[in-house]
């Protein structure tokens, strides 16, 4: 394959410093590098001296979480969005929107390739290219971990040794147990002790939440104001979508909420087991179904529960740009339209209730449900015609059994 320039999704550290290396030797190209700030809690731009120092001159350092949030876990959450009936996507989402930028800026620059780091056991490389493909068709991709014969951290460290390659070697060569990925919806940790399913994850291993033993003795109560689906507000503060889900990942990690262990299934035919932290998004879950709860009709309520599952695997298998997932959105987004309110939760020891909501467009008829005199609201006698009539099939049925006994 003939490459005269490429993007590479970069982040600064060991594999990624490599792989610059091995494009200008493997294909004798210009590398352009471009460095996402996604809410990892990490600083980026260390990045741009690392790369000026691998002879780079097009450096791309973007903050992107308001983006983020805004166009990708927001529109994810007014689906309710969990896959396997756990996992709340947290690495799946962040894909898109990297694979998305990695190819406006290959149009910027001119570049004919884009590169990234993700290797081929996992998923990322699937969310990555199936994304590029969507959005520039023509556009070539080189995985290095498809494609080189360094298949170890001590291989990489020898290869920079060998090239003279800027990195920090006391930090590399403390190998980490675990290969985590983070960003402002979660933090994931995989590899290590994790990797026997048998094993305990060690209380050492979290970074973002207390252990729910150890978290405060008092309950706290957060007002979370939706729009349209969306949280727009906490506590009668406007905020915008970054800002809130790095509050709610404060208030949530404070109270030991959105710890998970989960066995899952890879697009790529086999099981994985991760840990997550996810707690902004599990307050924000919950959250949104209980302002969901007053607001939405029964009916398009369940349908929307039934199509979540097929909605959640297209995203983790990569199928963000996809006619089906954009097709699912606009019905989701629909569905949104009177979901406004406040919805009250409490945060206690690793758990989140709903304890009061609240909305103008609520369809919660107090007249219908009461227990006391509801003034003619509701007749029940009515109930008797209706379940004769769902009865009636059920009648038939067993009138069927007992003639052929």
């Amino acid at each position: 394959m003939s490459v005269n320039k490429v993007v590479l999704a970069y982040s600064g550290g060991l594999d990624t410093s490599v792989i610059v290396r091995w494009l200008q030797e493997t294909y004798d190209c210009e590398v352009v590098t471009f460095t996402a700030d996604i809410g990892q809690g990490e600083e980026v731009e260390p990045a741009r001296a690392k790369a000026q120092a691998l002879g780079i001159e097009e450096i791309y350092i973007d903050d992107l979480r308001e983006e983020f949030v805004r166009d990708f876990v927001y529109p994810m959450f007014r689906a309710n969005t969990i896959y396997e009936g756990e996992y709340l996507l947290g690495t799946s989402i962040a894909r898109p929107l990297i694979a998305k930028r990695l190819v406006e800026i290959a149009n910027e620059t001119g570049a004919d390739a884009i590169s990234h780091g993700a290797t081929g056991k996992g998923n990322d490389q699937i969310r990555f290219e199936l994304g590029a493909y969507a959005l520039k068709p023509g556009i070539k991709i080189i995985a290095p971990w498809r494609e080189w014969d360094l298949g170890s951290r001590e291989s990489l460290m020898a290869y920079c040794e060998q090239r003279e390659i800027p990195v920090d070697f006391s930090g590399a060569s403390k190998k980490s147990p675990y290969s985590m990925d983070a960003n402002l919806l979660h933090i994931s940790y995989e590899g290590g002790v994790l990797e026997d399913p048998w094993a305990d994850a060690e209380e050492s291993m979290w970074r973002w939440t207390v252990s729910p033993e150890a978290a405060p003795d008092k309950a706290e109560y957060l007002d979370l104001e939706f729009e349209h689906g969306d949280i727009v507000g906490l506590n009668g503060v406007r905020l915008s979508p970054a800002q809130v889900l790095t509050k709610l990942n404060e208030l949530g990690g404070k109270h030991g909420i959105g710890r998970l262990d989960l066995v899952e299934n890879r697009f790529v035919g086999m099981k994985s087991r991760g840990c997550y932290e996810t707690p902004g998004g599990t307050i924000l879950l919950k959250a949104h179904r209980g302002i969901e709860s007053i607001t939405l009709d029964r009916e398009v309520a369940h349908l929307k529960d039934d199509l979540m599952p097929r909605y959640a695997e297209l995203i983790y298998n990569g199928y963000w740009f996809s006619p089906e997932r954009e097709m699912l959105q606009a019905l989701i987004d629909h569905s949104q339209k009177h979901v406004n309110g406040i919805v009250r939760v409490k945060l206690y020891k690793g758990s989140v209730q709903t304890v009061a909501r609240w909305s103008n467009d609520t369809l919660y008829s107090e007249a219908h449900v009461t227990f006391e005199d509801d003034a003619g609201a509701y007749d029940q006698a009515d109930a008797a015609g209706f379940i004769k009539i769902n009865a009636l099939r059920l009648k038939l049925l067993a009138s069927r059994a007992k003639r052929s006994k």
